[in-house]
């Protein structure tokens, strides 16, 4: 299969969950893959998926909340492959997404926002050149249906990833004039296999949580190919039907 066949993308978060099942089935589209990550071991056993299935992909070590690094990041990229078509962000710490707001620190607060809106704009913004000089860039963000339905004791994270949502709407006005489209995905996802699976399943119309293989990455290879190229500033939920409603 070749969707993405000569495109080079970076997946920030690509070590695990739906991070990673974007850059193996990216790879098996025919794309370069620059796996980033903040856990080496992570990094090395996707690379290493992608490899023996017959992909190319670049194992690159990142924490996100440090501007510098995701500089580093993209410039090994690009040294590498050359450009980059591609941005995908799905990183976040998910030991600091849970507080009441009674109880929420600013502390907690700014490392949500860290991890979500500020370390996504840092990333867009390195890659902002390359996205552009490849005349047909595409930048998928991450946020969550949690802050749409203002779910519970999530607050910190609702309010990041909403935050998330802004900067995605605003970029997508401010780089249509150079063919970037910029856009959001919102999944309801066994993100975690089977801690996931041991909860009781979500009040969707499918009644099941998504596949991150099978229901998510599509979503996002369908974002990121030449299909989505009229779509921009767009969240797209892959949720089973978790909120069904002509308003959105």
């Amino acid at each position: 299969m070749t969707r993405l066949n000569g495109k080079v993308a970076i997946v920030f978060g690509a070590g695990r969950g739906i991070g990673r099942a974007t850059a193996k089935l990216f790879a098996a589209e025919g794309a370069k893959v620059a796996v980033v990550s903040l856990t080496q071991a992570n990094i090395d056993a996707v690379v290493g998926d992608i490899e023996i299935a017959g992909g190319t992909a670049l194992g690159v070590r990142c924490d996100v909340s440090k501007t510098e690094q995701i500089s580093m990041a993209v410039e090994k990229v690009v040294a590498a492959y050359g450009g980059v078509d591609i941005l995908v962000n799905v990183a976040f710490d998910p030991s600091v997404v849970q507080a009441s707001i009674l109880e929420l620190s600013a502390e907690q607060l700014q490392r949500n926002f860290d991890m979500s809106p500020i370390a996504y704009l840092r990333t867009m913004q390195a890659c902002y050149p390359y996205l552009k000089a490849c005349g047909e860039g595409r930048v998928i963000n991450f946020a969550s249906l949690a802050g749409v339905t203002g779910l519970t004791p999530y607050g910190p994270y609702n309010m990041a990833k909403e935050g998330v949502r802004a900067l995605t709407r605003t970029a997508a006005h401010e780089w249509g004039k150079d063919n970037i489209t910029v856009n959001n995905v919102m999944p309801v996802a066994d993100t975690w296999g089977a801690a996931a699976a041991n909860a009781p399943p979500p009040s969707n119309a499918l009644g099941r949580y998504g596949s991150p293989e099978q229901d998510i990455a599509p979503v996002v290879l369908f974002l990121a190919s030449t299909d989505a190229k009229f779509l921009t500033g767009y969240s797209l939920s892959p949720d089973g039907g978790h909120i069904i409603d002509a308003g959105r």
